[in-house]
């Protein structure tokens, strides 16, 4: 345990103008504060926030940091009050412990609540003050070290997975190095103790082996270093279980196969001293082909600057060594902290600084919802990066795997969503096409042009998925307001009333809507029924008045069901249904009547029809009460109905006549075609086909299959 005096030696030997008063009176009133409290270790819960601090202290942040750490579950766990900090120590350590606490309270909550909208606040509070994610992390870390005290594995194994899933990444991208690689080992060994164990028993071996022998490679490169008359100052480590282990599950390797397990640090004067102890190590050793970056002409998102390569240094050994200077040293080792010391001053919004934070902001403005915003936010933050240039030569950080949407994204909100094509160093290549570190990419774009919803399937940032998502969210919003006009129109029609939309008044709040247009989108997506909203405008109006005038909603909705010869239009196809229940023929298994059905009540929709034999039905199995016993209506063979094939055709001349014309005289009706996919010999191709019933489509498979054009052909089930 840290004595008062130790904490405050602490600080004052980085920070000679540290407030001793102020961090005595801290470390004083939180030991009060927590009085007997225990942890689950059984020592005084005040050895927790004290631990905290003396992690901060190790990277040297500045006073009200340090009495942040020793106040922060104070006002969570004890009985002091905000206002009680904000008069014994100011505004700023009370925003600082009340950020924090707010934070502490989020991950409490995890097991109740939604853990995306969790994230969602704690991304606002750091962004308020970046201060507030340092202490977490300390704290964290903290937590972690002393895991092994919860006595439920379940709750260590939930806290274990948060750290690698969230704060881990968190750390990385504030370039917190090491802090990150002993939260994701503190993590391993509870997730994969089996594995980690292993990796050490490994590790031993080759101590015991002398492969390791770190002190003579170190003395052979500071004696390398010497020989050309540089100064410079080498160390040299094993890496972390878990940094091992990833190798081997990223790469598929072995730990065998694993050569380069040791990692070792030049730290030199200047950036031009970095260079030329690279000349003198690729002098001196032979380098591995493909392993060199230079991270400090292109410096990382998190502001990391290191020259990185692998050579065959002394004794054979396959090394890796980092070449950087003391400074670079620093920020690689402290990160963001490196910026929010004493000696820098503070700025409230520094957090605002990092392009990183700036675009997980944007992406939680566009995202549909906190399930949306996690799930983009993560591919932001796991991935390993590439690094490409505009044409003026800023660099843009991207992750691995991303495209030229991704960079159009990257650039500018609206480059993105107006990009038509991509120049990859001066050549014009597909949007789809992955980009590689020095890629010098060049963006066309066009007024005219929106957002793909094709994009979605290749683009693999969050951004990018976050904008593609809002626009295709918004066309849809369009879609069903037009739907959902034409189905008021019809409702009110039935009723001898002409549909207008100023009759609706305040109806939209009824249904706890903002505005006539989202009432009319609720209506086109079957959450509300045409006659539902004419009750509303006319309540008058009597149940018994709907026999026969007013029209179905299944009907209205229903794509596929066109008037028969006569004229009229056909009644419902499926018997078992309560009248005015909203119908949808599930795209899954594109039910044909011949096939056995099933209805599955599904909330805000009506009721949706599946084969019986749908693979989705496994997930309604322990929901019998939305199941319903439905049946085709005998009526539904005289009418035509959608149908999906999948068929392989021969790429010559006249195959898709050929195919049309099979159709044709089967008397199947082509709603739909697409090529999914060309080669030299081939066609996939799948077409939607308006047909009666299951042997109505089982005959033109049949003549299909017969035609020397059709390679094989098969009813598709989604």
């Amino acid at each position: 345990m840290i004595r008062q005096f130790e904490l405050v030696e602490a600080v004052k030997s980085y920070d000679r103008m540290v407030d001793e008063d102020a961090l005595n009176r801290a470390y004083v009133f939180a030991m009060k504060a927590h009085g007997n409290q225990k942890r689950a270790s059984g020592d005084p819960y005040f050895l927790h926030p004290l631990e905290v601090a003396g992690i901060l202290t190790e990277y040297k942040l500045d006073t009200s940091s340090i009495i942040t750490a020793l106040l922060h579950d104070t006002i969570e766990d004890t009985d002091v009050t905000s206002a009680e900090v904000n008069e014994q120590f100011g505004e700023e350590v009370a925003q600082l412990v009340d950020g924090v606490t707010k934070l502490t309270q989020i991950e409490l909550q995890s097991q109740q609540s939604d853990q995306a909208e969790n994230f969602r606040k704690l991304l606002l509070a750091m962004s308020e003050d970046i201060r507030v994610l340092l202490v977490k992390l300390a704290d964290r870390l903290h937590n972690m070290r002393t895991l092994g005290y919860i006595k439920s594995n379940d709750k260590r194994r939930r806290i274990a997975s948060e750290t690698m899933e969230i704060y881990a990444p968190l750390a990385e991208r504030i370039g917190m190095q090491e802090l990150k690689n002993e939260l994701e080992d503190l993590s391993f060994a509870e997730l994969n103790a089996e594995a980690r164990g292993s990796i050490i028993q490994r590790l031993q071996f080759l101590r015991d082996q002398g492969r390791d022998n770190v002190e003579a490679i170190i003395a052979e490169l500071t004696e390398t270093m010497r020989a050309e008359k540089l100064r410079a100052a080498v160390n040299g480590r094993e890496k972390l279980p878990y940094s091992i282990w990833r190798k081997t599950q990223r790469k598929k390797i072995s730990f065998e196969q694993v050569a380069d397990i040791m990692a070792f640090r030049v730290l030199v004067e200047s950036a031009e001293d970095c260079y030329r102890a690279l000349g003198i190590i690729h002098s001196a050793y032979s380098s591995v082909p493909g392993r060199f970056k230079d991270y400090i002409s292109t410096p990382k998102s998190n502001g990391y600057q290191s020259l990185h390569t692998a050579v065959i240094g002394p004794a054979k050994q396959r090394i890796e060594i980092q070449i950087r200077t003391h400074d670079m040293h620093e920020v690689a080792e402290l990160g963001v902290a490196a910026h929010w010391q004493y000696k820098h001053g503070l700025d409230r919004n520094h957090g605002h600084d990092y392009r990183w934070l700036r675009e997980l902001l944007d992406i939680l403005d566009h995202a549909a919802s906190p399930d949306d915003f996690l799930e983009h936010t993560k591919l932001e933050m796991f991935a390993d990066q590439v690094f490409c240039f505009t044409p003026a030569g800023e660099v843009i950080a991207l992750p691995g795997g991303a495209t030229p949407v991704d960079f159009a994204y990257a650039v500018h909100s609206e480059v993105g969503d107006t990009c038509v094509g991509a120049k990859i160093n001066g050549r014009s290549t597909p949007l789809r096409t992955e980009l590689e570190n020095g890629d010098q990419v060049e963006i066309i774009t066009s007024g005219a042009q929106t957002p793909s919803p094709m994009w979605e399937n290749f683009v693999v940032t969050g951004k990018a998925r976050a904008r593609i998502r809002r626009f295709i969210r918004l066309r849809q919003k369009e879609e069903y307001m037009s739907l959902g006009r034409a189905i008021l129109e019809r409702a009110f029609a039935a009723e001898d009333y002409a549909f207008n939309e100023a009759l609706l008044g305040d109806v939209p709040t009824v249904f706890a809507l903002a505005s006539a247009d989202d009432l009319a989108a609720a209506v086109g997506a079957g959450e509300i029924t045409g006659r539902q909203v004419l009750e509303a405008v006319y309540p008058g109006i009597k149940d018994a008045r709907r026999g026969g005038k007013v029209i179905q909603l299944v009907k209205a909705m229903n794509p596929r069901r066109p008037k028969k010869a006569d004229g009229k239009d056909g009644g419902i196809p499926i018997k078992g249904l309560i009248p005015g229940m909203a119908l949808h023929f599930a795209a899954c298994c594109n039910a044909l009547p011949g096939d056995r059905i099933v209805g599955i009540i599904t909330k805000g929709r009506g009721v949706t029809i599946h084969t019986i034999d749908c693979e989705i039905l496994e997930e309604f199995s322990d929901m019998e009460e939305r199941w319903i016993d439905v049946s085709w209506d005998a009526d539904a063979i005289d009418e035509y109905h959608g149908a999906r094939v999948e068929l392989v055709v021969t790429n010559e001349t006249g195959s898709l006549g050929e195919l049309s014309t099979v159709i044709a005289r089967g008397d199947g009706n082509i709603s739909n075609l697409k090529i999914t996919n060309r080669t030299a010999e081939f066609f996939d191709i799948m077409i939607d086909i308006q047909v009666r019933d299951v042997k109505h489509l089982t005959n033109i498979i049949a003549a299909l299959r017969a035609s020397p054009v059709i390679n094989s052909v098969e009813r598709a089930r989604g």
